[in-house]
């Protein structure tokens, strides 16, 4: 691990799962300023929103947003969603149609997530939108959460500011409840007024698909688009996000556990690596599971592109162990490798 690399993995710990204690901020302006100085150098900083409290990192930012799934405890890398300051700063980094246009138009600011294609240049870290070529887009409809997104001047990737699996928190003391001591500040701007999650639209595809119901009903969507599919499960044709086992796979198949290298494969590394691969990319010399999450996709991608054009057969990935960020990139490895679904 280079020592650039290495600064900033350490300074991203101690951001997120080292402090002693979490800073509680005014939603003044010196509260607003602070905060967004916090996420500009890669600390969480969770902050209220119409709806829920949302953990926020620089979503631009790999390694500010592996922080995001540590101090959840999150299990797994779901995409993320990232907030805007407006409709324009969102479209700059999607690629918006007629019916994306038409609904930001009426619904931003508010409760309505869109996802959509992601634009070449997106500058977005790829594990925000968890490797995914889509990216979930809102604006909210909160003025200290606007407030903070023109201060940060880039996309904010934010889920709820609460441990996996637990309640959405709708103020500031249930945020403290779930992460104190785990993030660097919580944005204090009271109790939200919606107080549930975003409704979540897919507009990626050739037929928009409802996949969250949210603070926007099916019903106010359908009047300015029209007729929306309804999400489906499992195996089913709509690919939500999470939903399928073998999921954001690479072309190339996967062998999980490698402790060797063949001939015909290409190596995903961990800690010292293996020799005689001919094409590598190593997640983290030095061992580091934050390091290696925020790089993942990335090597996935490279991998599965470089080895690919010099005729190797499979992607070997080396183990990982299953601790904290590593339980979250096994998961992502176990997908990757999973039997593809027809």
């Amino acid at each position: 691990m280079s020592a650039v690399w290495g600064t900033v993995a350490s300074t991203a710990r101690r951001g997120y799962l080292g402090a002693a204690m979490t800073e509680t901020l005014p939603a003044d302006e010196a509260g607003i300023a602070r905060a967004a100085a916090v996420l500009r150098r890669g600390g969480l900083v969770a902050f209220g929103t119409e709806t829920v409290y949302g953990l926020g990192a620089d979503a631009t930012n790999a390694q500010a947003v592996a922080g995001i799934f540590a101090a959840k405890g999150r299990p797994r890398f779901n995409p993320l969603i990232c907030h805007y300051r407006d409709a324009g700063a969102a479209f700059a980094h999607v690629v918006a149609h007629d019916a994306a246009r038409r609904l930001a138009d009426a619904l931003w600011p508010g409760p309505l997530t869109l996802v959509l294609p992601r634009q070449a240049d997106c500058p977005v870290a790829l594990l925000t939108g968890a490797g995914l070529d889509t990216l979930a887009v809102r604006v909210p409809a909160c003025a200290t959460a606007l407030a903070l997104l023109r201060a940060v001047e880039r996309p904010v990737a934010a889920p709820s500011a609460n441990r996996s699996g637990r309640i959405s928190p709708t103020d500031a003391a249930h945020v403290l409840t779930e992460l104190e001591g785990r993030i660097d500040a919580v944005l204090d701007s009271g109790a939200c007024t919606v107080g549930v999650e975003s409704t979540v639209l897919d507009l990626s595809g050739s037929q928009p698909v409802f996949l969250r119901p949210g603070g926007v009903t099916m019903e106010a969507v359908e009047a300015l688009i029209g007729p929306i599919a309804r999400g489906v499960g499992e195996g089913g044709a709509v690919r939500s996000p999470g939903m399928l086992r073998s999921h954001y796979a690479p072309g190339l198949p996967v062998r999980l556990d490698a402790h060797d290298v063949r001939a015909d494969e290409a190596l995903l590394a961990f800690g010292p690596g293996l020799g005689g691969a001919a094409v590598v990319f190593n997640l983290s010399e030095g061992g580091d599971l934050a390091e290696a999450a925020a790089r993942l996709f990335q090597g996935l991608r490279w991998l599965d592109a470089e080895a690919t054009r010099r005729g190797l057969a499979r992607i070997a990935a080396m183990p990982v162990p299953d601790t904290g960020l590593g339980a979250a990139i096994n998961d992502r490895l176990r997908r990757a490798a999973a039997p593809r679904e027809e």
